[in-house]
């Protein structure tokens, strides 16, 4: 008898180790992701500049991450596929309007999808770099869409988010860091 009820003894203690090893693992926040880059400089880039405005044949000028020395700045990762971005754009835009700079990351995405997109929804970047194959994003730890990093006037990472933005997320983290980064 013993013999019959010895594997489900064994399943039964296998499954009480893999819940207990579960509920010590769990994070309360998902989006708490440590990212190695956090006071460290920021991956340098050269991407084309996605222009609103410009026909999807023009030749795109190359933005390099120096042009953004000197200032802090907050770099959104956004798609025009991924709907969390059109959920947290008003946020992203009225961040802008408050007088941060914000550069768009355009991550994995078709050119004119993201125009038509910018042109539907606004566009409140000081400036938009195009990562269509994704693979830059991989130098800032990028893998999907939103992401939201703070750089400051030195060009040190101090913060990445990963998912939507917040309104607490933005009084409580990134405008404090934007404000220190700009002392600096």
């Amino acid at each position: 008898m013993l013999r019959r009820l010895l594997p489900l003894f064994v399943f039964l203690a296998l499954a009480a180790l893999l819940a207990v090893g579960i509920g010590l693992s769990r994070n309360p926040d998902r989006t708490a992701l440590p990212s190695t880059l956090i006071g460290k400089p920021a991956p340098g880039f050269a991407l084309p500049l996605l222009d609103p405005a410009a026909a999807t044949s023009s030749p795109a000028r190359i933005v390099h991450s120096r042009e953004l020395a000197g200032k802090p700045y907050v770099l959104n990762v956004w798609g025009s596929w991924c709907v969390n971005c059109r959920e947290e754009h008003p946020l992203v835009s009225a961040l802008a309007a408050s007088g941060a700079t914000v550069v768009g990351y355009n991550y994995h995405d078709d050119p004119a999808d993201a125009r038509r997109w910018l042109a539907q929804f606004g566009n409140p970047y000081a400036l938009i770099v195009a990562d269509e194959d994704g693979r830059n994003a991989l130098d800032w730890g990028i893998y999907g869409a939103p992401e939201t990093y703070v750089v400051d006037a030195r060009g040190i990472v101090r913060f990445k988010h990963v998912g939507e933005l917040t309104p607490q997320i933005v009084a409580e983290q990134i405008k404090p860091l934007l404000a220190a980064g700009a002392a600096r």
